[in-house]
């Protein structure tokens, strides 16, 4: 029996990052929620942030779902908030696939959506997926993606800059090459806001901001930052999670 989560009470959320991040990147937003009394679970994905020592060929998306799902499960989380950000919301939607009944409300911020039962890199252009393909191979033999420079995650204050470019690590390749299986709908029934970076937008998830609008059972809101708000504008997006439990 799931227990019930008392009126007012704390709130548990799990953030998500996204690529060649770790969870690092939430931080600032995880310290903001923690100083209001709710409990805030950052991890890192297999093979990126402090686990990039885990990278190699066998990293797939379903990796990377089952990361978060375990944590879940072993802290016996319930009522969770659960936030993913850009490649994160891949991850999300994952586990809300399989466990939804720990879940209360799915956030997806500044995030792009899988296709069911195909890879990222298939829906990529040609072009797009050339070059992927060609940079890994070039930088790793095929098993990662290098990071592009933090400007790239819509950053330009110096100090935030240097902060990102200290921690970015190579995205594991398996995770773009692997097909995603979902047995539900994306957000499987549950709760779900899209939130949009506006200042500036980042051109790569125009697409899923679209489907998001067009979803009439999803909220969509806007925050004002680049592509990496959490690190830009950590108390805006740490007020709007608060005000989503």
């Amino acid at each position: 029996m799931t227990p019930t989560k008392p009126a007012g009470g704390p709130t548990s959320f799990v953030l998500v990052h996204g690529a060649y991040h770790g969870g690092w990147c939430w931080s600032r937003v995880r310290d903001l929620l923690q100083d209001r009394g709710h409990r805030v679970y950052t991890p890192s994905q297999t093979g990126c942030g402090d686990r990039a020592h885990l990278l190699d060929e066998r990293i797939t998306i379903d990796t990377f779902v089952e990361d978060i799902t375990a944590l879940i499960l072993a802290e016996e989380l319930h009522h969770v908030v659960l936030v993913g950000h850009s490649f994160g919301t891949r991850t999300v939607v994952g586990v809300a696939d399989r466990i939804p009944n720990q879940l209360s409300h799915l956030v997806f911020l500044d995030g792009g959506f899988p296709t069911p039962g195909q890879s990222r890199l298939e829906v990529m252009t040609p072009a797009q997926r050339e070059a992927r393909i060609k940079s890994a191979q070039e930088s790793s033999g095929g098993i990662s993606i290098p990071p592009p420079a933090p400007e790239a995650f819509g950053l330009s204050a110096p100090d935030d800059i240097a902060w990102v470019q200290r921690r970015l690590t190579p995205q594991p390749f398996g995770a773009d090459t692997s097909p995603q299986k979902l047995s539900h709908e994306i957000g499987n029934g549950l709760p779900c806001t899209y939130v949009r970076c506006i200042e500036p937008e980042f051109d790569g998830v125009g697409t899923a901001a679209h489907y998001a609008q067009q979803r009439q059972d999803w909220s969509y809101l806007t925050i004002t930052g680049g592509h990496d708000a959490m690190v830009s504008n950590p108390r805006a997006v740490a007020n709007l999670l608060e005000s989503l439990a």
